[in-house]
């Protein structure tokens, strides 16, 4: 349903996709549309936008503006998107009361599952420390470090 009423709010605009329209765009058809269809093709629009703009600071290595767009992005999902669950907003603002953490966010399909975070390597512990003590249920936690990610190998 989220999906068809994306491709409607597209089609409502005259464009291909979503890929293709402005919030000026959506803005000018907002009338014509129901709030849900609206609010999912904000999401969308702003999500394309976000990421972007996370390019961007990632390049140019500006973690707090990169963890930023991770929190703008956890509250688009769950406000406009509505795919978030009240144990990973537990989660996410948990994280993000921690000095050194840049920013979280719901990641994977929605309805639960899990939240990605970045943070200060030597904020770590205390992050972990201070979800498994606000989190209402029993969190896994991974840590991991950045790296190149998947490319070709010659064999």
């Amino acid at each position: 349903m989220r999906r068809q009423s994306c491709f409607d709010a597209a089609k409502a605009m005259g464009k291909k996709s979503l890929r293709e329209a402005s919030m000026q765009d959506l803005d000018a058809i907002k009338s014509s549309i129901t709030d849900e269809m609206y609010r999912l093709a904000r999401h969308v629009i702003n999500e394309i936008a976000r990421t972007t703009k996370a390019v961007t600071a990632l390049e140019s290595g500006d973690y707090t503006q990169f963890g930023q767009l991770m929190v703008q992005s956890h509250e688009s999902l769950r406000d406009d998107y509505e795919v978030s669950c009240p144990e990973l907003d537990e989660l996410v603002a948990s994280a993000m009361e921690v000095e050194g953490v840049y920013g979280s966010r719901m990641t994977g399909g929605g309805f639960g599952g899990c939240t990605v975070t970045l943070v200060k390597t030597d904020s770590v512990e205390k992050a972990i420390n201070n979800m498994k003590e606000k989190y209402s249920g029993k969190a896994t936690f991974y840590v991991c470090s950045p790296c190149d990610g998947a490319q070709k190998l010659t064999l």
